[in-house]
């Protein structure tokens, strides 16, 4: 019978999960919407309705050692979701004490971008570092600090905020309450804003024009500026001078070997790694020049956050000595 673990991202706009084995070898995955769920008990019964419909869909033997979940402000040694900005569900959530109710199994919590960072370790790019950042571009903005192999956690359990450290003390709103946060400027929501105040500011003849706030996405901006659209192309300019900055502000305070790129912007590719990088060198310490590469990662084409949330089932299992797993699963 294949061991398996199940892995939940919780995204601001849709949840990911997936049943994947040690070897990251995914046996089922789905999703649902998450911002239509205004409330967390009708959000966890869609959730483990989809789960067990697609687990029912798995046709061969498994058993599930343990859920392993990401989340915005995932809190990993309390198990709560704490003041998320950009989930509808205010306040500190006990999401594991409420998750038990539906699944008698071992379940650990971190931040989601945590969890894309234990599956860039385990399955991506990072097997072979110690010391690298991967920094999520979604709905928000997350990012996983690991250093000398161990995730930062924080007396608290939260480090690892890049997305709410400052670019203007007097810019854009965040749904966190403060003003000017990373996030609000290098994010899926970050660079809409940042179409419209292009188009208010200059003529160019773009397609971005016919769209509505409301309709336009992050994704199709991406596809614009991989097709060349000036307007496009500029706001993925903006965003790499802003993202390089404050990536440089990171690596100034825990020297990585790498900063992997994760997340929906990042599927632009070169269009938002090659600014960013230029601008991360132009603001780097001297001291750390040509020691650091931002690149993608290396799970852009597998569900990276559910991988790592089930990386951390493996994990936990190891620490609690159940089960003997490959050496590239263990620990972070």
């Amino acid at each position: 019978m294949r061991e398996t673990a199940i892995g939940i991202d919780i995204g601001g706009t849709f949840t990911k999960f997936g049943l994947s084995d040690v070897d990251g070898n995914v046996l089922m995955e789905g999703s649902i919407p998450t911002y239509t769920h205004l409330e967390i008990k009708p959000f966890l019964d869609a959730l483990s309705t989809a789960i067990n419909d697609g687990l029912n869909q798995v046709h061969e033997s498994f058993e599930i050692l343990g859920i392993g979940i990401g989340a915005p402000n995932g809190n990993y040694y309390k198990g709560t979701i704490e003041h998320a900005p950009n989930l509808n569900w205010k306040g500190i959530v006990p999401f594991i004490d409420m998750f038990k109710a539906y699944y008698d199994l071992p379940m650990v919590l971190t931040n989601d971008a945590n969890a894309a960072a234990i599956g860039e370790k385990v399955f991506g790019g990072a097997k072979d570092l110690n010391d690298f950042i991967v920094v999520t571009l979604g709905t928000g903005l997350g990012s996983g600090l690991v250093t000398r192999g161990k995730l930062i956690y924080g007396h608290d359990g939260l480090a690892g905020e890049l997305g709410h450290t400052n670019v203007y003390p007097d810019g854009r709103e965040c749904n966190c309450g403060k003003r000017g946060c990373l996030e609000t400027y290098a994010s899926a929501s970050g660079i809409k804003r940042t179409v419209f105040k292009l188009l208010a500011t200059n003529n160019d003849e773009t397609p971005l024009r016919s769209y509505t706030y409301e309709s336009l996405t992050a994704k199709k901006i991406t596809e614009m500026a991989l097709a060349g659209d000036p307007i496009a192309l500029e706001a993925y300019e903006y965003t790499s001078d802003i993202l390089g900055l404050k990536l440089a502000d990171a690596a100034a305070v825990t020297s990585p070997e790498a900063i992997f790129l994760f997340g929906g912007l990042a599927k632009a590719g070169d269009i938002l790694v090659k600014p960013t990088m230029k601008s991360f060198n132009e603001y780097l310490y001297p001291g750390y020049k040509g020691k650091i590469n931002i690149r993608l990662s290396e799970l852009m084409d597998r569900n990276a956050a559910v991988l790592g949330a089930s990386a951390l089932v493996w994990s936990e299992i190891v620490q609690n000595g159940a089960i003997q797993v490959p050496q590239q699963a263990r620990a972070i």
